[in-house]
C-alpha cells in the first residue's frame, strides 16, 4: 500500500498546520485498518505510533511538497517507509527530560528494537523505514 499526499509549504515555526496533522491521522488510521485486515491486529498500537512519528517528521523537517507513505508485509517483516524528498539523515536525539519534542525516532528505535527489527534511511536520506518481525512469520 502507498499514499501521497501534498503538505503545506515548510514553515520557520514549529507547529503543525491542521491540514498536515490530519494527514498523520489519516495514515495513522490507514495504517490500523491495513493491520486488522491482515490479521496483523497485535502490531497496531507500535505501527502507529511509529507512522505517527516518521510522517510527523517528513512534515516538521521536510522541504518537499508531498510525502508518500507505503506499508509493506513481506518476508516475516512489515515495512513502514515515509519518503519526504528531502535528502539529509534524520538522527535519534537524546531530549531533556522536561522537553516536549525530540523523542520521535527514540520511540521509533526502540519500538523497532522491542520488534526484532531495525530502522534507517535511504541512501540519500529522503525516505525513512522502519521493519517489524511479524508475530508468527507471517508473510
Amino acid at each position: 500500500m502507498s499514499v501521497c499526499f501534498e503538505v503545506c509549504p515548510p514553515r520557520t515555526d514549529d507547529g503543525v498546520p491542521e491540514r498536515d496533522a490530519q494527514r498523520v491521522r489519516m495514515a495513522r488510521r490507514l495504517t490500523a485498518a491495513r493491520l486488522r485486515f491482515c490479521g496483523l491486529e497485535t502490531l497496531v498500537d507500535d505501527a502507529t505510533v511509529i507512522v505517527s512519528e516518521l510522517v510527523t517528521n517528513a512534515i516538521q523537517h521536510g522541504t518537499g511538497a508531498q510525502v508518500t507513505f507505503t506499508m509493506t508485509v513481506r518476508d516475516g517483516f512489515l515495512r513502514l517507509a515515509v519518503h519526504d524528498e528531502t535528502p539529509g539523515r534524520p538522527v535519534v536525539r537524546h531530549a531533556d527530560d522536561d522537553a516536549e519534542r525530540g523523542r520521535g525516532l527514540f520511540l521509533v528505535n526502540c519500538l523497532a528494537s522491542a520488534h526484532g527489527g531495525s530502522w534507517g534511511t535511504s541512501d540519500d536520506g529522503a525516505t525513512t523505514w522502519c521493519c517489524l518481525a511479524v508475530p508468527g512469520g507471517q508473510p
